[in-house]
């Protein structure tokens, strides 16, 4: 599974990220992406976001 662009994220969409502590068990974490704060276009780890709620993870999917 490829994880998204940041072409394909944008604020205001549902995405599962990965939180910093939840690496190594790959836990998800539901939420609203309130920011992007990866720059470059693509990420092998899945860009960086701010979700809503003020947590901090790497895009692993997005919810349609």
């Amino acid at each position: 599974m490829a994880v998204p662009t940041r072409s394909q994220i944008s604020p205001g969409i549902e995405v599962n990220i990965v939180l910093k502590q939840d690496q190594r068990s790959g836990t998800l974490t539901n939420g609203i992406v309130s920011r992007l704060l990866t720059k470059s276009t693509s990420h092998p780890h899945g860009i960086k976001v701010q979700l809503e709620d003020g947590q901090v993870g790497r895009v692993k999917e997005i919810i349609s």
